[in-house]
């Protein structure tokens, strides 16, 4: 039973393969490996075969994940056949996109766990985590107790000295070599690809700790007279493995973080309707997987369900909730012909609908793509941080040697003793971690928050940019307006009438897929006009078409193609204009060379756009209406939205030079516009804004696209944007400040005036502390964002 539905299963074969026998064939749960039979309800279509289950749970667990069980096809007549094995995965780091493998591994640049190019599900996620969470609470308790040891052998005499330092070693070694291994591996490969990164200091410190101080313990005379300190060798067991515990702590803050960060793309792969209730060509109804459907499959979503994949209704009318992936928080009515969208929840009503984009095609598949490309890409903020932290980690390792020998050899004595807990505690202390850190996590974080807005940036760079944007060229239909227009006047001339204008009309429209041809087109078959096929026809980008229709010469467009054509059109310009000053659309007919009519078509704004508008306004943008609409037409809308920047009649080479224009006086350009009249501007802008997830063409030129095509997207995401650069600011700035103090500090600049110097244990700590402060601050960047919405 699904969703209170329970599916027509196909009759049990019998053992020589007929239908009807009671002896039904043995098979396995491919979940739980029990034994089932092909009598068993639970059941589910996979490549055209059923799957047969023990009981509701495997279905749904099965249904849920299913390249991760062994399909069995029970074939009449063969074996269970495993199903064909998964592609072979490519793996990435989720910070440096360029970081390309077929195996998972370590990132040879910042060490982070490669990530599948294909998000991971829930239950392959978190290894790394549960990994480095399981060897720092075995590593804590051991580094408390050699903490414990070294203040108390500083004060107390528990055990002699010898016994105390090998009691300190025997407990430090678990914790360098074990707990640490993940620290030395990636400092090695640092190494090894002359890649210097956050982990070679911090493996390069612990490891001169640990080795010198088990020298210490089982040295010679020689090397207790060459780094005595006091009444012995000054041992640094407490610094090795108080910064393996505390690196492994902010490890897991860092995981955190980031798993926090790159919720948005689990939440939506949850969102992944996991079956579909297919109405067979008998009526027959069945259960399957979504990947088993194919484009034109007829299917029923009951009341409460998901919708199985992207398609439009055919029979019902409800509402839906589609708040999962465009951010609309109210549900949308639906009624026959509108578009269903995969993922979203059915409400009270029944409905029927034909599938139309499947599998990869679909808006949510869409939706998470884009998603993860942003999350995986750089901005150029992050991209100067992490030079910063490459030089960081090369200046620090040689300020530790610059340390160690100048205060071996010309410090105080014991000077080499000095050198040695002084260089420790530069390489400790540094922190490029927090360099590494403080771009990409505000990045993945703003572009989760922005995606569950229904606005999607397609790569980090975009959020970068967006604030810099002080213009943005808007067109109007499907933009500001709804995209739907609607036919509200036909006016005539001398001998023609209204419905030889618009059958005409329609005629010559019908092969176009336009806003305004697709409403005169409905018009006329709503009036039950024969239409006749069009000869010679040819589209004229930002005018119009024309074409030879029983033998007329037909144009149909706005004046610049009448103009084009040589039609007079005075006699209709005065119904013309006083169409446009209500906002109406207006398209003219030429017929035989001669003035024919006109058309009529209003598109009511969508009902944010004023909202949209003045919110944009009032954030400081410069907007610009640019419509291939007439001037009047235009000015009709600019004036209802308050827009003194009005430009009609505008072709797409029209809308490129404006572009170029903007620029030229120094502005930074946005266009938000349609896939095709506007592509070439879209290129242009230093940002490309698309409207809907299906517009491919504007999709792919596009930098940031609005799922539900609501212009206060645009205000949404630019408020983001300015907090994700005001974060990563701050972020950079507690790093840089941090290392800027503490270097010359643990380098003991002050050691003349106090006559303290710096433990490497609490260098460890600092550096930990400076790596939470810049996580933590990033975090407070979605907190922020959570609050403003």
């Amino acid at each position: 039973m699904i969703n209170g539905v329970v599916p027509r299963a196909p009759a049990p074969p019998t053992r020589s393969g007929a239908p009807g026998s009671a002896a039904a064939a043995r098979l396995k749960d491919p979940v739980c490996g029990m034994t089932v039979t092909t009598a068993s309800s639970h059941v589910l279509q996979v490549k055209g075969q059923p799957v047969y289950f023990c009981g509701p749970e495997c279905k749904a667990r099965y249904a849920a994940r299913p390249a991760r069980y062994q399909v069995l096809t029970p074939a009449v007549g063969s074996g269970p056949t495993p199903a064909t094995a998964p592609a072979a995965t490519r793996y990435t780091c989720p910070l440096h996109l360029r970081i390309r493998q077929d195996q998972p591994g370590a990132c040879p640049q910042c060490g982070m766990a490669l990530e599948p190019l294909v998000a991971a599900s829930d239950d392959d996620a978190g290894l790394e985590l549960a990994d480095v969470a399981r060897r720092f609470l075995w590593s804590l308790p051991l580094s408390s107790a050699v903490l414990l040891l070294a203040l108390a052998g500083q004060h107390l005499q528990w055990f002699e000295m010898a016994t105390q330092r090998r009691l300190e070693f025997g407990l430090a070694l678990p914790v360098v070599l074990w707990a640490g291994w993940p620290i030395f591996r990636r400092a090695l490969r640092s190494l090894r690809s002359r890649s210097p990164d956050r982990w070679l200091p911090i493996g390069l410190g612990t490891a001169a700790a640990f080795l010198y101080s088990t020298a210490a313990t089982f040295g010679a005379g020689g090397f207790a007279a060459s780094f005595a300190v006091g009444d012995g060798v000054a041992l640094y067991f407490d610094a090795a493995t108080s910064i393996v515990s505390l690196t492994l702590l902010a490890r897991m803050f860092e995981l955190k973080a980031r798993a926090q960060a790159g919720a948005a793309i689990s939440l939506l792969l949850r969102l992944a309707p996991k079956t579909a209730r297919r109405i067979n060509p008998d009526a027959s109804e069945e259960d399957l997987l979504p990947a088993a459907l194919r484009a034109g499959d007829r299917l029923r979503v009951a009341p409460g369900e998901q919708v199985p994949v992207d398609g439009t209704l055919e029979e019902g009318a409800g509402t839906v909730d589609e708040s999962m992936l465009t951010g609309e928080s109210a549900a949308v009515a639906k009624t026959v012909g509108d578009a269903l969208l995969g993922a979203s929840r059915n409400g009270s009503s029944g409905l029927t609908m034909r599938a139309a984009q499947v599998g990869s095609a679909n808006v949510l598949a869409g939706i998470v793509r884009m998603l993860g490309q942003a999350q995986g890409s750089q901005a150029p903020l992050q991209r100067r941080a992490e030079r910063m932290a490459a030089c960081l980690v090369v200046a620090v390792l040689g300020v530790a040697l610059l340390c160690f020998f100048g205060w071996g050899w010309y410090g105080p004595q014991p000077g080499w003793a000095h050198g040695v807990g002084i260089g420790l505690a530069v390489l400790f202390i540094a922190c490029p971690g927090a360099l590494v850190l403080a771009t990409p996590l505000s990045m993945l974080l703003a572009s989760g928050a922005a995606a569950s807005r229904g606005v999607l940036f397609r790569d980090a760079a975009a959020i970068e940019n967006l604030c810099r944007v002080d213009t943005l060229i808007v067109d109007k239909t499907a933009t500001l307006s709804e995209g739907r227009p609607t036919l509200t006047a036909i006016r005539a001339a001398a001998g023609m009438s209204e419905d030889q204008v618009l059958r005409l009309a329609a005629s010559l429209e019908q092969g176009c897929d336009h806003p305004l041809a697709s409403a005169i087109v409905k018009a006329a078959r709503g009036r039950g006009l024969a239409l006749a096929s069009a000869a010679q026809f040819e589209f004229s980008p930002g005018l119009g078409v024309r074409g030879v229709i029983d033998g007329l010469q037909l144009a149909l467009g706005n004046v610049g193609l009448m103009s084009r054509r040589g039609v007079a059109i005075g006699g209709l310009e005065a119904q013309a204009e006083a169409l446009r000053a209500k906002g109406a659309s207006v398209i003219y007919l030429a017929v035989d060379g001669q003035a024919g009519g006109i058309l009529a078509l209003s598109d009511a704004l969508k009902p944010g756009t004023l909202c949209a508008v003045a919110q944009l306004k009032a954030g400081g943008l410069r907007v610009i209406l640019a419509s291939g609409d007439s001037l009047g037409t235009a000015r009709a809308v600019g004036a209802e939205l308050g827009l003194t920047e009005v430009r009609g009649q505008q072709k797409p080479a029209d809308k490129l030079a404006l572009v170029a224009r903007l620029k030229d006086e120094g502005r930074v350009v946005a266009m938000v516009g349609d896939a095709v009249n506007d592509a070439a501007a879209l290129a242009a802008a230093d940002l490309a804004i698309a409207i809907g997830i299906g517009a491919e063409v504007a999709s792919e030129r596009a930098q940031l696209t609005l799922v539900k095509g609501d212009l206060r997207g645009i205000a949404a995401a630019r408020a983001i944007s300015l907090a994700t650069l005001a974060n990563m600011r701050q972020n950079l700035a507690i790093a840089l400040v941090y290392n800027a103090l503490a270097v010359p500090l643990a380098a003991g600049v002050l050691y003349p005036v106090t006559g303290a110097l710096l433990s490497p244990t609490i260098a460890a700590l600092a550096m930990s502390l400076c790596t939470a402060a810049v996580i933590a601050n990033a975090l407070r960047l979605r907190e922020g964002v959570q609050r403003r919405s």
